[in-house]
């Protein structure tokens, strides 16, 4: 290991047992951003799909209950023995993930994309104007793209879901069985850092306005409509006219406001072909669409 890569592994080490003192369980991340232990059930049959920042996919069920280390924000600790082993165990870390949605500080994650080509922040004003909140002031880690990535804490008996774009397009929420980047790793793309206004704050709590949007709405009973009507048929446009990196992110969006309208197992069939349409394979548009259905709290 180059010499470099040894210092961004103490370094990253350093910084997560930091994060640890403050009550944040962590993991080692690679450069990628990914959980860097690879998961031991990695050759077990038809692993489910898993989405970046969000839990490594460990097998059908298990979320470390064999004993082994390997299962992505479900090793995620505040032991400083724990935390050396993770690492010990993963020499190549050049980062570490914070796990969300813990006890004691529950966290959420606001995350900021401008990979995507849109204005995310201004769309987050947007929504404070629309929906009387404020945004608080907060820690803000500072992204190597640009981007940030609002810490917030929820009330300790509400799960927040992940989701992509589901705000608004370039708004990505890091909630219950996600990760955030923590500042201090080093990545493929450069270095996370605490803003400097904001390197002593805590988390703030999430504004209950805010809080409610991030949030699937309450599921009804009434049966799934025979059609799906002019909302799902623009669904379905919506995921046709995506381009090659943004296939996934758009069928996914897609799957989701189709479940919250009650019209996704209907839309499953014409939004997976309109992905097939777009290059994806049956495989990845079937799991994204499943993802999408477990996300908005129904069974795929």
């Amino acid at each position: 290991m180059a010499t470099t890569d040894r210092q961004a592994t103490t370094l990253a080490l350093a910084h997560a047992l930091s994060a640890a003192e403050r009550g944040l369980a962590v993991i080692p991340l690679s450069r990628t951003k990914l959980p860097a232990l690879r998961s031991p059930h990695r050759d077990d049959p038809s692993p489910p799909a898993g989405e970046a920042g969000t839990a490594n996919p460990a097998g059908p069920r298990c979320h470390g209950e064999c004993g082994r280390l390997g299962h992505g924000v479900y090793d995620a600790s505040t032991d400083p023995a724990r935390i050396r082993e993770l690492f010990a165990a993963a020499p190549w870390a050049t980062g570490y993930g914070i796990a969300c949605g813990l006890p004691p500080h529950h966290l959420i994650g606001i995350d900021l994309d401008t990979k995507s080509g849109t204005d995310s922040s201004s769309a987050l004003r947007e929504l404070a104007l629309r929906h009387l909140f404020t945004i608080p002031e907060t820690v803000v880690v500072l992204t190597p793209s640009g981007g940030r990535h609002l810490w917030l804490t929820g009330p300790p008996d509400v799960v927040v879901p992940n989701s992509a774009g589901r705000l608004a397009p370039g708004i990505d929420i890091r909630g219950a069985g996600g990760y955030l980047v923590g500042p201090g790793s080093r990545t493929d793309h450069g270095l996370y850092g605490t803003a400097p206004a904001t390197a002593h704050l805590a988390p703030a709590p999430c504004p209950p306005s805010l809080l409610r949007l991030l949030l699937p709405p309450p599921r009804t009973n009434h049966p799934t409509p025979t059609s799906t009507g002019q909302h799902g048929q623009g669904l379905v446009q919506f995921v046709l006219a995506a381009h090659e990196g943004q296939r996934n992110t758009r069928l996914f969006w897609a799957a989701c406001r189709a479940y919250e309208n009650d019209i996704g197992p209907a839309l499953v069939d014409p939004l997976v072909e309109a992905a097939l349409g777009t290059g994806l394979s049956e495989r990845e548009a079937r799991a994204t669409i499943a993802s999408a259905a477990r996300m908005t709290g129904h069974r795929p």
